[in-house]
């Protein structure tokens, strides 16, 4: 929101007061209270008539500052985003010779009181940004009387801007309008459905607001040095995230707002749907899953998309019977092929289903001012909401899942929560405005939960849509309505990335798009791009997703690289597990794992895999892959080819293979198994060592499906030789040495040299081994 018309000049109607003077510093042993006025106190009657802000200065956890801006006091209203506070935190607070600082860990807060209004925010002695002349602001409004509140924080020569939750708009946040008010406008359009009112900047420091509602940013738009953020109301509260990376920015934030849930194992597996608008019964369910085994395909989940249940009825969590009449017994039929059960739901419940009476009868549904249940047409008719600051309706719809749950469905596609009403009455006393991005939160915590209850921890999993900050505790989220065109695949990416860099590690999209029907070029090409990815999901609109409608050649793409996936799993849960440990995104930008490398800030078409895959997906009908490596030495995944880092490349690929490359100094552990997701990952592992450069070091721990660590191998390269540290249950395992072939001795195990490499292969999976160069 813009409040200025140019440098010089406030926009028409509104008047703008800003700090210009601090008047009084208050300390304690855990915060800083600075009192500023908006005009300068030159005599004893300029403190009459004259605003004067507090501004108050805490920490609520290591490495984060806490900053909050307040001109009245008003007590806090629901809903609030839950805050992790670290006990026994360490604070220090200094104050002399007019300047106050307060420090927790690195990260420090510097006001100097001398000259005006000056803030400064360092880590660990360096400059991260600050609030200067006319940054903050209480701003009134006269013509409606409307007031609110205003940062702007310093933007640095050569900084950049990211996140701001799930956007399709360019990746880089500079020059950008970004208000945070979840929206369905599909990928194609500045709206989202996942608005997380946090960014990320390539100086090492992310800004977190602590407001549900709408927040307003000016992302070097109105003030091209500045990045403002503004909400309505009486008060600001943000936070300040510092780290020595990105990636410990990420790990932060995701500590102060909630870490990701592990999905489990076979979610990671190939998903199929019914599509949106086509044909559900059980015959033409099976054709699709007979016509995937017969074709050799592994599949490991079927959906079942919104007419599942009658139309009109949504949601009543009631097959419908005129489609399905013994759906118990299909999805026993269903699973004895070896599938998991997706079913569609969302928090709208039609006036035509059961479900609506009682809820109406209960209270159970969002109301009017008067009482009575707020209801309209779109959508479904007569529709009502699920009012989840009620405990009651919380345990009612749990209770009406966890009875799907016991007839065979493993999770729940989280449809919507982005439509909802602003004048409307919560159990709870909410103030609509802010439940109207938080509601997603509630809603999916709710489905989580009713999961965890039913299926056990890290069973739980989410196929969701919207979200705000904290609802990457629920994973997993997709990217919404995408098309069937080589544009909205990238713009589909874009979206992930940003996602990924606003705190959630776990991300999907639908494969070849979900408006329109792709060519069977696209087609494949987002195959590779799908199966390369968190979560990997065949979903349409009007039509069926299976390969044979496109051409015989999408079945063999599809097979090769759902197979592809399998194998990889032993790498790719092993980073999932640690991804959600920490808080990083599984997808990532390259400038997360590459913040100093000038010419990974903006890119947007290529991502890695975990700490050590790089993808670069193919965006066009002409085979072409063009791509970044940065520094060092890669090897291609699929051909074994390696080139050098540090500049670009274009080459020709065809639809089994695209630019899949591995970072030197990796180890990547390749598991046996090609026709599951989740499997014993130890049981025949190869790991495959990449690049070992001198003084290199490289690292893996193998995971079991309950996230058990089973095996830790740790690899160092001296002068003239490799030592190999290996730790776990005992199982044996091999490794392969790639871009080290000469040998001269190796010290302890059986080994045997193949044209790969040097195939380690000892009698007992630990103890130490010493590889004479």
């Amino acid at each position: 929101m813009k409040f200025t018309d140019g440098y010089w000049h406030v926009r028409s109607g509104l008047h703008v007061l800003s700090p210009v003077e601090i008047r009084d510093i208050q300390t304690d042993a855990q915060s800083v209270t600075v009192f500023a006025s908006t005009k300068k106190i030159e005599h004893k009657g300029n403190t009459l008539n004259t605003t004067l802000l507090t501004v108050r200065y805490s920490s609520p956890m290591k490495n984060v500052i806490a900053v909050e801006y307040i001109h009245n006091d008003l007590d806090e209203i629901l809903p609030k985003f839950e805050i992790h506070q670290e006990e026994n935190l360490e604070i220090a607070v200094k104050k002399e010779n007019g300047r106050v600082s307060l420090t927790s860990g690195e990260l420090s807060v510097n006001i100097d009181s001398r000259d005006g209004w000056k803030v400064d925010y360092e880590y660990d002695g360096r400059r991260l940004t600050g609030s200067g002349y006319k940054g903050p602001a209480y701003i009134k409004s006269a013509p409606d009387a409307a007031v609110y509140m205003r940062e702007q924080l310093d933007l640095g020569i050569g900084e950049y801007i990211y996140g701001l939750g799930e956007r399709f708009t360019p990746f880089v946040k500079n020059g950008q309008v970004v208000d945070m008010w979840n929206e369905d406008g599909g990928t194609c359009s500045e709206q989202a459905y996942k608005n997380v009112p946090f960014y990320i900047s390539n100086y090492g420091y992310g800004v977190f607001v602590d407001h549900p509602e709408q927040v307003s940013y000016e992302v070097a738009s109105e003030n091209v040095s500045k990045v403002q953020f503004s909400v309505p109301g009486e008060s600001l509260k943000y936070y300040i995230i510092g780290g020595s990376s990105m990636k410990e920015v990420l790990e932060n934030y995701a500590a102060l707002t909630g870490k990701p849930a592990l999905p489990p194992a076979w979610s990671f597996g190939l998903w199929l749907t019914t599509s949106f608008t086509t044909n559900y019964d059980e015959a033409t369910v099976n054709s699709f899953v007979d016509g995937m085994l017969e074709r050799d395909i592994p599949l490991h989940v079927f959906h079942f998309d919104c007419f599942w249940m009658k139309e009109f009825q949504w949601c009543d969590f009631k097959w419908d019977e005129d489609v399905f009449p013994d759906p118990q017994a299909m999805l026993d039929r269903l699973k004895s092929k070896g599938l998991h059960i997706c079913v569609w739901i969302n928090p709208y419940i039609g006036q035509k289903s059961y479900l609506f009476k009682e809820g109406k009868a209960n209270g159970y549904l969002v109301k009017n001012a008067d009482g009575s249940v707020w209801q309209w047409d779109r959508w479904q008719s007569g529709m009502g909401l699920v009012d989840f600051t009620n405990p009651a309706a919380v345990r009612w719809f749990k209770d009406k899942l966890i009875e799907l749950v016991d007839m065979g469905v493993d999770c729940f596609k989280t449809d919507f929560g982005e439509r909802i009403p602003t004048e409307v009455v919560y159990f709870d006393g909410s103030d609509p405005v802010k439940m109207h991005n938080y509601y997603t939160y509630l809603y999916n915590k709710t489905v989580f939960e009713a999961l965890e209850e039913s299926r056990g921890k890290n069973e739980a999993m989410l196929f969701a849509r919207s979200a705000t900050a904290g609802s990457q505790q629920f994973p997993v989220h997709w990217g919404g309505d995408c098309s069937a065109t080589y544009a909205s695949m990238a713009e589909t990416l874009r979206g992930g990335l940003s996602l990924g860099l606003s705190g959630f590690s776990f991300w999907s999209h639908d494969i070849s798009g979900f408006e329109q029907t792709a060519t069977p070029d696209l087609y494949k090409r987002w195959t590779a791009f799908g199966l390369l990815s968190s979560h990997s999901r065949l979903h349409g609109n009007q039509s069926y997703r299976v390969p044979w409608l496109f051409d015989e050649e999408s079945v063999d793409v599809l097979r090769y690289f759902t197979k592809l996936k399998s194998k990889l799993m032993p790498y790719l849960y092993s980073q999932s597990v640690e991804a959600s440990r920490i808080g990083l995104p599984l997808m990532r930008a390259m400038v997360l794992e590459f913040m100093e490398d000038a010419n990974c800030a903006p890119l947007d078409l290529q991502y890695m895999l975990g700490d050590s895959l790089l993808v670069a997906p193919i965006f066009n009908d002409c085979g072409q892959g063009r791509y970044y490596l940065p520094e060092g030495r890669w090897t291609h995944f699929l051909t074994g080819e390696v080139v050098q880092g540090g500049k670009w490349y274009s080459e020709q690929y065809d639809y089994f293979s695209l630019p899949f490359f591995v970072r030197e100094n990796s180890i990547v552990a390749i598991g046996q198994n090609d026709r599951r997701p989740d499997y014993d990952y130890v049981d025949g592992i190869e790991l495959h060592l990449f690049e070992l450069q001198d003084q290199g070091k490289a690292e893996v721990t193998v995971y079991s499906t309950a996230a058990e660590a089973e095996l830790r191998i740790s690899v160092q390269r001296e002068d003239r030789s490799i030592l190999i540290q290996a730790e776990g249950t005992g199982k044996p395992w091999k490794m392969v040495l790639r871009g080290i072939r000469e040998v001269e001795s190796v010290d302890g195990g059986g080994w045997g040299t193949t044209d790969e490499g040097v195939c380690i292969i000892p009698d007992t999976a630990l103890g130490q081994y010493r590889v004479a160069l």
